[in-house]
């Protein structure tokens, strides 16, 4: 059994198709890079763009060409050292923090890399292979989404650090509403015993599972995301400066990191911030979800704002019955965009920003990492992290479910990752 958890449903065709698709999007990303673009590293946490590339295509070749496919001719062996990222079971690997050393193999060299796996997966699946290989395939694709989702925050971060603030995508300025900003209103939920995880139909991760029951108490959910307006507010109410709003760790990172305000916000006076976005500099939308905060500042705000963060139960509860659709990668915005008009129902669900829980990314009841290197994937992080819900502008479609549980330590601040308050009944 494969990292995927639930066994794959696709067709071979299905998922040859899938695979491309993939496979074209990650390249259609890195055409806007020069190799000059695809080689640094801004901070250790994140990846140059050439390495995201690399390791995707590494994970194809060393988890199923290697095994599966007879007579197949590794690219370069030395590949395995450049490009692993943690499975330690599989051999030695560059330590994260020096990735952006790997001047070599070129960008050239790695697109070269991408098509020679390409076409061995192409032949293996023509050989209709055994499910096991179908399901790392189906993995292999969902995990190169994950790092399409990344090569774009790591991509923000490292041109943040430009004084030149270059753009990725063309920079015209997007329409700002400053007065654009409806009234916060709070949807209530029953709570009662509760099914949750994955029902087993699709791809899963093997962290949205078992599927099993627990108890959750009534509660209220914001019907959309806390916006820049009212983070703008937080601020100017001393948010920043008052410790009794912050989790103790949370104000120690906030004095050693002097944040006063959300990642590559810009304070230009009389009450005006601009932003990095990956078009560029930016003004600050003030309706639009407030982004790029870590799980402490979210903390903060709640309390400042005399709610809470939801749990991840009460998320996915919440939203289970919700289509699947908001502004994601492909709507090729690249930035949160301000809530649609208010309705009855919850809005912004999917899309713009990764929305912070309370919940600490844990292993649910009867959960067992599957056996072998794959095994590593999600079950060895299960500690000091906490769990995001939703997606965000720059998640690939199809990429996103109820049940997706995203995770990342509480000072991450790089993410596209903002926060939906809650409130007990």
């Amino acid at each position: 059994m494969s990292a995927a958890l639930f066994r794959s449903r696709l067709q071979t065709s299905q998922l040859l198709s899938f695979y491309r698709s993939v496979r074209d999007t990650s390249r259609d990303l890195g055409r806007r890079l020069s190799d000059a673009d695809a080689t640094p590293q801004s901070m250790p946490d994140a990846s140059p763009a050439k390495w995201h590339l690399a390791h995707t295509t590494w994970f194809f070749e060393t988890m199923v060409l290697a095994p599966f496919l007879p007579n197949y001719r590794c690219f370069d062996t030395s590949f395995n050292f450049l490009f692993n990222s943690y499975y330690n079971s599989i051999g030695e690997r560059q330590p994260r923090p020096k990735r952006g050393l790997i001047t070599r193999p070129s960008l050239e060299e790695i697109y070269g890399y991408r098509e020679h796996v390409d076409a061995g997966i192409t032949r293996l699946l023509e050989s209709r292979p055994a499910r096991a290989a179908r399901e790392l395939i189906e993995l292999g694709c969902h995990h190169e989404q994950q790092h399409q989702e990344l090569l774009l925050t790591d991509i923000l971060h490292l041109f943040a650090q430009s004084p030149l603030r270059p753009a990725y995508k063309s920079a015209e300025p997007l329409a700002v509403e400053p007065n654009g900003c409806d009234t916060l209103k709070f949807i209530d939920f029953a709570g009662g015993v509760v099914e949750l995880g994955h029902d087993g139909e699709g791809f899963a991760f093997d962290c949205e599972g078992p599927r099993h029951k627990a108890l959750v108490e009534p509660f209220r959910l914001a019907d959309r995301l806390v916006t820049n307006k009212e983070w703008m507010e937080f601020i100017a109410d001393g948010g920043y400066r008052n410790p009794l709003l912050w989790l103790s760790e949370g104000w120690a990172r906030r004095q050693s990191e002097g944040w006063t305000a959300p990642l590559y916000w810009e304070d230009r006076g009389e009450g005006e911030y601009w932003t990095m976005t990956l078009r560029g500099a930016q003004p600050v939308d003030p309706a639009a979800p407030v982004c790029h905060v870590s799980y402490f500042e979210a903390d903060a705000f709640a309390t400042w704002a005399g709610r809470r963060l939801p749990t991840e139960f009460e998320w996915e509860q919440a939203t289970k019955d919700l289509p699947l659709a908001g502004n994601l990668l492909d709507s090729e915005r690249l930035r949160p965009r301000p809530a649609p008009l208010a309705t009855n129902q919850l809005r912004q669900i999917y899309g713009d920003v990764w929305e912070w829980t309370r919940s600490a990314f844990s292993p649910y009841p009867r959960f067992r990492p599957v056996e072998g290197a794959v095994g590593e994937y999600n079950g060895k992080f299960m500690c000091g992290q906490f769990v995001l819900r939703g997606g965000s502008c720059v998640t690939p479609p199809g990429h996103v479910r109820p049940t997706y549980r995203n995770f990342f330590p509480p000072d991450a601040r790089w993410q596209f990752s903002g926060l939906r308050l809650a409130e007990d009944v």
